[in-house]
């Protein structure tokens, strides 16, 4: 690709009016594919709508299951008509590929420079051939690449020559159509994955696990699933509409079916075989990635819905981005201003903010490790740096496995302030001091956090409802420690297999309106999701807020 010309990553036809983003965007939590429209109340374009446009910006961010959105939105005839993006973007890409691959319908991605970018902003009305885009008196080349040569292996063609069914072919191509735009020369061996399209985000997750099912699909490496979005035994006696609840459950099922385990859960480092230093996994769900690569070691880009059961599937993935050395250097510094007195609620923060100041680069921490954060307190900071930022990981300086010597030589520094703190706290914080529900468990709460919340609440009364989230394996613990039994009898509802993320009513207090969390994640995209105004804070503020109904002000370390 040339300064003057667009590079055609995915190839079609199509025009319309440009609606140009100078930040990115996650379609899931962030679009609502019924409507087409922008849901992400703390983008600027909120209340934007997408079909039909001419849709560029740098790259996507947040969630790996924009794919399922964005492939949701072209069954639907609500999708952009065309993706423009200055800086390589695998969710959306990977979205649109499978509407093209298995559904016919095509979508036309492309990638200019950041100088091209602005040109093509500045349009109002772009149209996109094989050959050029043009619009308002703008001409810009299109290239089309040779295709870059892959080093398969003889088992790699023999699966694409369908060898293991046609399932393991499809999946194949889409691994190799990804690996080529991705610039990778061969493919790595993979030794577990884990299932985010589990989550019934749109109808479409449930066509394309159907689909491969029927084509007869099965995972070849042990595969864990993400929450879904109904409590799988449950939700019929929790009132949950049918109309939503079977097609969630098929969905779950299918993948069941295709041999994928159980675990219905968003945190799987929680679970007891939790990845090595250095194991290469096909993971999606941006939390689990983030940790993975940065606190446990493990190596696996962010990758999009699909692709990663597509690897479960033939134990393949590109070797690119994070399972390389170089794919893991820090391209930025960011010094912290660590205020004293802090509470556990300073790591969600600080992941927000650092993800808000790095949307497309991994960065470097420094100033925490005198902190001594809690694998708790790393797997808030590393949930709320991914809805901010499409990195798929972060370096702590003197706490995580790989900080020291992370930082590329010209690695630009730039400061989190205790203002930026403050800010911060600010963005999280827009709904009014009277609580109707409190949320934990986004990610999954782990079984400290449990019996923590379990100990604030010994001895007191709520009087607003309390519902955590966790999987099932936490649970089993909570239950054989009396953990659980405390936590009910304090009145607190625990939940298996939804998280907050895909959680909806009845199981979601219908007249709840504003919500408390300590989860950085759900505070920034539950108004979307839910519709409802969010308060953040601690575990001890929410225990505080789930005895008053009501949210403590910004905390005094914050002042």
């Amino acid at each position: 690709m040339t300064n003057n010309a667009a590079l055609s990553i995915l190839t079609g036809t199509a025009e319309g009016p440009v609606l140009a983003l100078a930040e990115g965007l996650s379609f899931w939590g962030g679009v609502d594919p019924a409507t087409a429209r922008v849901i992400d109340t703390h983008h600027p374009a909120h209340g934007a709508d997408i079909a039909g446009k001419v849709l560029l910006m740098p790259t996507s961010r947040g969630s790996c299951s924009g794919s399922g959105v964005i492939l949701d939105m072209a069954l639907s005839g609500r999708a952009p008509a065309a993706l423009i993006f200055s800086e390589a973007e695998d969710v959306l890409t990977l979205g649109t590929l499978i509407a093209a691959e298995m559904f016919q319908r095509p979508l036309p991605v492309l990638r200019v420079s950041p100088a091209v970018m602005a040109r093509l902003a500045a349009a109002s009305f772009l149209r996109i051939g094989p050959d050029a885009i043009t619009g308002d008196g703008i001409s810009i080349s299109v290239t089309t690449p040779a295709p870059e040569a892959l080093d398969l292996t003889d088992a790699d063609r023999a699966m694409l020559d369908g060898r293991d069914g046609k399932a393991t072919a499809l999946a194949m191509r889409i691994i190799c159509a990804m690996a080529r735009q991705q610039g990778a020369h061969a493919l790595i061996d993979i030794t577990r994955g884990h299932v985010d399209g589990c989550i019934y985000a749109s109808p479409a997750n449930l066509t394309f696990a159907e689909e491969m099912l029927a084509l007869g699909a099965r995972v070849r490496v042990p595969t864990t699933m993400n929450a879904i979005s109904v409590d799988r035994q449950n939700w019929q006696a929790q009132g949950v509409p049918p109309v939503f609840g079977n097609p969630a459950a098929r969905l779950a099922d299918a993948y069941v079916r295709m041999g994928c385990q159980p675990s219905f859960t968003c945190a799987p480092y929680l679970l007891e075989d939790a990845p090595e230093q250095g194991e290469a996994l096909a993971w999606a769900e941006s939390n689990a990635v983030i940790y993975a690569n940065s606190v446990l070691g493990a190596r696996s880009p962010k990758h999009p819905d699909f692709l990663e059961f597509c690897m479960a599937v033939t134990g393949r993935a590109p070797l690119s981005g994070v399972y390389l050395d170089a794919g893991r250097k820090a391209a930025a510094i960011l010094d912290v201003d660590l205020p004293q007195g802090a509470d556990e609620s300073i790591w969600p923060l600080i992941g927000y903010l650092a993800g808000r100041l790095c949307p497309d680069r991994i960065p470097l921490l420094r100033g925490l490790s005198g902190a001594q954060p809690n694998p708790d307190d790393l797997k808030a900071l590393c949930a709320a740096f991914g809805t901010t930022s499409a990195a798929p990981m972060l370096h702590i300086d003197g706490v995580t496995p790989e900080a020291d010597g992370a930082a590329l030589p010209d690695a630009p520094s730039q400061q989190i302030t205790r203002a930026d703190l403050a800010k911060g706290w600010d963005l999280l914080n827009h709904g009014p001091s009277k609580v109707d529900l409190i949320a934990i468990g986004s990610p999954h709460a782990s079984a400290p956090e449990c019996r923590a919340l379990a100990d604030l609440l010994s001895g007191r009364t709520i009087r607003i409802p309390v519902i955590v989230t966790a999987g099932r394996q936490v649970i089993s613990a909570l239950r054989d420690d009396g953990t659980l039994a405390r936590l009910e009898q304090a009145g607190v509802q625990v939940i298996p297999d939804l998280c907050w993320c895909s959680i909806s009513e009845p199981v979601f207090p219908p007249a709840a309106r504003v919500v408390m969390t300590n989860s950085g994640k759900y505070a920034h995209y539950g108004p979307g999701l839910s519709g409802r105004d969010m308060r953040f804070g601690s575990l001890a503020d929410c225990v505080t807020a789930a005895m008053t109904a009501s949210a403590s002000p910004r905390p005094a370390w914050l002042e």
